[in-house]
């Protein structure tokens, strides 16, 4: 077994599409219209993993949820085997980084948020 997907909570598919791709460096995986106002858009890492399911909030409750999906705490860990290259990828595009990098027992550690403010790890190995 193993997690396909991982919803993300967003306000606009298209900025997303561009900060997962263009900031992160994600890869596009899928962008198909459902409905006149639903996509089925999907992001993943180069080079496989779980993918990120971008979902358009609908309604108050969807919407007041984006960027705070799981209470302020850390809600993915993206790992990376050159950490120092993607982090200054990162922030050559203008992700906000809440920490500076630090070296941990498990490897190399950063904390940053995506554009709707959801907190994220920076993972690398040691």
């Amino acid at each position: 077994m193993r997690i396909g997907l991982a919803t993300v909570g967003v306000r606009d598919y298209d900025e997303a599409i561009d900060f997962f791709v263009r900031k992160v460096g994600f890869t596009l995986v899928s962008d198909d219209a459902q409905t006149p106002t639903k996509r089925w858009v999907v992001v993943a890492p180069p080079g496989g993993g779980t993918g990120l399911l971008l979902a358009k909030a609908d309604g108050d409750t969807q919407t007041s949820a984006v960027g705070n999906q799981t209470g302020g705490r850390v809600a993915f860990f993206l790992s990376t085997d050159d950490f120092h290259a993607q982090y200054e990828h990162m922030v050559e595009h203008g992700v906000e980084f809440l920490e500076a990098p630090r070296h941990e027992p498990y490897g190399w550690v950063c904390v940053w948020r995506d554009l709707y403010g959801t907190t994220w790890d920076l993972l690398g190995p040691g």
